[in-house]
């Protein structure tokens, strides 16, 4: 069950927001950078993952904040180029995110995760149509018996009316 919605996700009820970054990313721009200033330790623990486990596209990364929300990172776009990741990671990519879904619907079958919020994925600083992501969204994750709520939208501080479980 998916509902798109208009509004902040940071303000979300779901369980665990998804985020679609790159290996190795700094979180400095978009989504990623709004969640590494609500949890700082989010991307502290995430360069540690990175260092110590060297994650590839299509791969995903669940971290747990102390508040019991999650945040699955999703590897959709290339590294940055550079040593150590300097500088804007790149372009998302279709199969990144078709891997990528296929890893988190895995996932929230198995934790179980009791509802899910995620952006458009990919389709802003990824440079993928919401044409191209959407059908896959929908593949991988309309089957789930959880909420799964897409903030279509973005209206910074506006709750928006989400699916409950």
């Amino acid at each position: 069950m998916i509902k798109e919605v208009s509004g902040d996700i940071l303000l979300t009820d779901a369980q665990v927001i998804a985020c679609g970054i790159a290996p190795g990313d700094h979180m400095d721009a978009g989504l990623a950078m709004a969640l590494r200033r609500q949890w700082p330790a989010l991307a502290r623990d995430f360069r540690h993952y990175c260092h110590t486990s060297h994650p590839k596209l299509g791969e995903a990364w669940v971290w747990s904040a102390a508040n019991g929300q999650r945040i699955a990172t999703l590897l959709t776009h290339d590294a940055a180029p550079g040593q150590h990741g300097a500088g804007r990671p790149g372009r998302a990519h279709v199969e990144s995110v078709n891997h990528a879904l296929r890893v988190l619907r895995a996932l929230a079958e198995s934790e179980p995760f009791t509802s899910l919020a995620l952006p458009k994925l990919s389709t802003g600083s990824g440079g993928l149509s919401w044409e191209q992501v959407r059908p896959l969204i929908v593949r991988h994750l309309g089957e789930l018996t959880i909420p799964v709520t897409i903030y279509a939208a973005y209206h910074q501080g506006q709750p928006a009316a989400e699916l409950r479980a």
